[in-house]
């Protein structure tokens, strides 16, 4: 207060820039407000209000009543006077005269001055600040030594009117100059009286506080129509950050879904792709490309097309939130054109792996069939060596009678032989047959083979029928024949040709995918063991017969003509092929054990993997079930419940190295050819599918309550409201379906306080309110349908009428605005924004430059590109 006192000019020019609206002035304040009769009259003129009629006595008492209306009117506007009484300012006391003064115009000058909910003193302080921040060697931080050299007085007058200062000219180290130019240009200009004495400010350590908060209040009140435009500025400000802030997010959410559906678009000809290969090998290839694109392309895939759903829900969340209009991204980029593309991806992928184990195992069968021809046909083509020569000698010319009975008994052996041999030649032929119709890649070989045996077997047939009829003609001359050569050849040779059966099944390929299957050829093995003693029975016969010829031959002296004559299956042959026949018994033995043990292996991976998937399956179902029964029945804040599902998502991603062992399981069931598994009826693909469901389904709530908390705090809404709206949603939905039914929904909006009962009125507002939240018409109300309703219900949005109204406090209430304005009052991203988006306006006032600032505002709330 003692510095106050220096500066009683500040509060008597204050006082007289009022008081000369009534037409009347003072000279020292603590004479001319003792009779109250002025200090009434300035409190009429400051707050416009009419005060109690003044009493005109020149008595003390009248003049104490005077004062005591002026105090009991300044304590009604909730003014606390402190130690400041009538009888004090009746007796001219300077100090309590200009204490009273200071309390009038803090209440009357200073105190609605409010600049982002700051206290009087510190929003006027806020207030320079801002204003002069861009001036060079201006730093407001109080309301005294800032303001000595009086650049900040002189910055304030050129940031409102910059044609009255030229403000580069001033110099910091003239503060005199400085202060008396701001104070007459303020007084000359601005109507703002010079209530300080530059000298004074300068020679003063500390300058009034109070003195100076005083002189600078009334340039904030001169300037006030500049402070509506920055309200106005930073309304446009805000909006126009909310729609940059939503056409990043648009552009994001094209991006990605550009990204996603060329993705697809490549991949999916690739799974359609069935060309066949000629090898398995090259098969296994494609199998093992295709096992790469599952682990390694696919699932960032999964992740970016759930993460472009949550950005979408979250965008359009958003939009709700700000009043702004739907986004609807570009033709066939929506939501459902990327999950139908998903779709097809899926489908063209179920059809691909079907496809490539269905070739594999259609090489796998060919491979065998070609092989099982090559042994059949090389032992075949080893038996007719020499048989067309054989058939073709005509060694009965010259041949005794015994020979050609030989020769005759030869041949019908040799008849014999080759009905033998007419089964071959007929599996020869079916191999070749079944290998052309499953497109075998080396059909032209095996046809070009199988055309050479048939044609040989044909010419075979026909040269055994013509030798036949030349040995028949000549029979009639032989008489005798050896009856145990004879007995031996026919005997002979259809054990010989069982021999080689046998050796030809001994050594036959197999294929086989399951434990029954190498159970019944072990079985049939077994079977075929069992009938090699009578086998050797009858080779101990055959050879028997052999030896009973030679003992005739020897004990009656007859002299052999070497081999018998009807056969070429001797006795060593016979020995030979019988050695054989037992070698091969145990290789059998020792094959079909290695395949059973394959197949016990197998066995082992099938049980293990459904073990596995018995696990995961239900897991991953009862995971989904809880979820649907956790985003139904959320208790507690918004926040607690995020939390909860974020762990619950994280307990959901550690359960990831189940899923993990279980690929690994199922690509050693791959690798081991194993195309069914009986102990289970979930397949990889059906994991696959509900663990990428599930990951999505969580991302997918926890997106839904980040909505809502956006929902909350964007539109005011308090956890109580939100726990209320939660409950009673929760109780009208019977079924936790997530949505209610009209007649659900219209309990539950009674149950709010809703006037919606079943009579004309009730109905009315209640088809209103279903046109609001069902616009579809689906019958069907969701929870995020009725908050957005609930939250317009309840809170206040912009519009495109306060933008505009705004805009026109920014265009000195013009109908338009030009680009000089919106770039002195907007930041310069902003205006540039504006700018470059407002249309010209074409009305009559036009000028040169003018922009169309209403059509602008509505397209921010209305369907636009903008």
């Amino acid at each position: 207060m003692q510095l106050l006192l220096l500066f009683p000019q500040t509060f008597t020019a204050w006082c007289n820039s009022h008081l000369r609206k009534a037409g009347t002035q003072i000279e020292n304040i603590d004479e001319d407000f003792r009779d109250g009769l002025k200090l009434m009259l300035l409190l009429e003129v400051i707050s416009g209000e009419r005060l109690p009629k003044p009493e005109r006595g020149k008595m003390r008492v009248h003049k104490i009543n005077n004062v005591n209306k002026a105090l009991d009117f300044i304590a009604s506007k909730g003014v606390k006077l402190v130690s400041i009484g009538a009888e004090e300012i009746v007796d001219g006391n300077a100090k309590m005269t200009l204490g009273m003064i200071w309390t009038i115009i803090l209440r009357f000058a200073i105190q609605d001055i409010s600049v982002e909910e700051t206290s009087a003193k510190e929003g006027l302080l806020l207030w320079c600040q801002r204003k002069t921040a861009p001036y060079k060697n201006v730093n407001v931080q109080n309301f005294h030594i800032s303001w000595k050299d009086g650049l900040a007085f002189n910055a304030l007058i050129h940031r409102h009117r910059p044609e009255l200062i030229e403000y580069d000219k001033l110099r910091k180290d003239d503060p005199v100059t400085n202060l008396n130019n701001a104070f007459e240009v303020a007084e000359k200009y601005l109507d703002i009286p010079k209530m300080l004495d530059a000298e004074d400010i300068v020679n003063t350590a500390r300058p009034d506080e109070k003195a100076i908060m005083t002189y600078v209040s009334s340039f904030y009140h001169a300037f006030s129509g500049a402070q509506k435009a920055e309200t106005a500025a930073n309304r446009i400000c805000k909006v126009l950050a909310v729609n940059q802030e939503n056409e990043h997010l648009m552009e994001d959410y094209e991006r990605l879904a550009s990204d996603l559906l060329e993705w697809i678009r490549r991949t999916i000809p690739w799974l359609e792709d069935r060309v066949p290969q000629k090898t398995i090998q090259e098969m296994q290839q494609k199998l093992e490309d295709f096992r790469d694109y599952r682990r390694v392309h696919k699932p960032p895939k999964v992740q970016e097309k759930c993460q472009l759903e949550i950005n979408f829900n979250t965008l359009q969340t958003k939009l709700r939130l700000s009043n702004r209009p739907a986004f609807m991204p570009s033709e066939g980029k929506m939501v459902s054109d990327i999950n139908n593309g998903w779709q097809h991806l899926e489908q063209a992928e179920k059809g691909y792996e079907e496809w490539l184990l269905n070739e594999i195992r259609r090489l796998e069968r060919l491979d065998h069939l070609a092989e099982k021809f090559r042994q059949k046909a090389s032992s075949h083509e080893a038996w007719t060596d020499g048989k067309e020569a054989m058939l073709k000698h005509r060694d009965y010319e010259t041949a005794t009678l015994s020979d050609i009975k030989a020769l005759i008994r030869k041949h019908e052996a040799f008849e014999s032989d080759l009905a033998a041999h007419q089964d071959r030649v007929e599996q020869i032929a079916a191999i070749a047959q079944e290998l052309n119709e499953l497109d075998y890649y080396d059909s032209h070989n095996v046809n070009t083979r199988c055309q050479k045996i048939c044609d040989q077997w044909d010419a075979l047939g026909s040269l055994t029928h013509s030798r036949r009829e030349a040995l028949e003609k000549t029979e009639k001359q032989l008489e005798t024949i050896d009856q145990l050569h004879l007995e031996y050849a026919k005997r002979a040779a259809p054990f010989n040709n069982w021999m080689e059966s046998a050796m030809e099944d001994l050594q036959d390929m197999f294929i086989v995918h399951t434990i029954e299957e190498i159970e019944g050829l072990i079985s049939a093995h077994d079977q075929f063991k069992s009938t090699l003693p009578d086998a050797d029975r009858e080779r101990e016969a055959i050879l028997a017969i052999h030896k009973e010829a030679q003992r005739i031959a020897e004990s009656n002296h007859i002299k052999l003509s070497g081999s018998n004559p009807y056969t070429t299956v001797t006795p060593q042959i016979i020995n030979s092929k019988w050695e054989k026949v037992q070698q091969l018994v145990p290789k059998r033995d020792h094959a079909l054990l290695e395949e059973q043990s394959k197949q016990q292996s197998n066995e082992h991976l099938r049980l293990q993997f459904s073990s596995q998937a018995n696990v995961v399956g239900p897991w991953i179902q009862t995971k989904m079930e809880e979820i649907g029964r956790i985003s139904i029945e959320m208790n507690g804040t918004l926040e607690d419940q995020l939390s909860h599902l974020k762990q619950y998502e994280q307990s959901i991603v550690d359960y990831k190295p189940n899923l993990d062992l279980l690929e690994q399981q199922h690509q050693l069931i791959q690798e081991a050819l194993i195309f069914d598994n009986k102990h289970t009826n979930y397949t990889m693909e059906h994991i696959r599918v509900g663990w990428e469901q599930l990951l999505t389904t969580i991302a997918r709530t926890i997106n839904e309550v980040e909505n809502q908390i956006l929902t909350r705090d964007a539109k005011g809404i308090s956890q109580e409201q939100m726990q209320e709206f939660r409950a009673s949603f929760n109780h009208f939905d019977k079924d936790h379906g997530g949505a209610l039914g009209p007649e659900e929904f219209k309990a539950c909006l009674i149950s709010l306080g809703y006037d919606v009962e079943n009579d004309r009125q009730g109905d009315a507002e209640f088809n209103r309110i279903m046109s609001v939240v069902d616009p579809n018409h689906s019958g069907l109300v969701t929870f995020q349908a009725f908050i957005d309703f609930m939250s317009r219900e309840t809170t206040d949005t912009d519009t495109a009428d306060q933008v505009i109204a705004s805009f026109k406090v920014l265009a000195g209430d013009k109908n338009f605005i030009t680009a000089e304005e919106l770039r002195r009052e907007l930041p310069p991203d902003q205006a540039e924004y504006c700018i470059a988006r407002m249309a010209p306006y074409q009305g009559p006032d036009a000028v040169p430059g003018a922009l169309d600032y209403k059509s602008f505002s509505t397209a921010l709330y209305g369907e636009s590109d903008l």
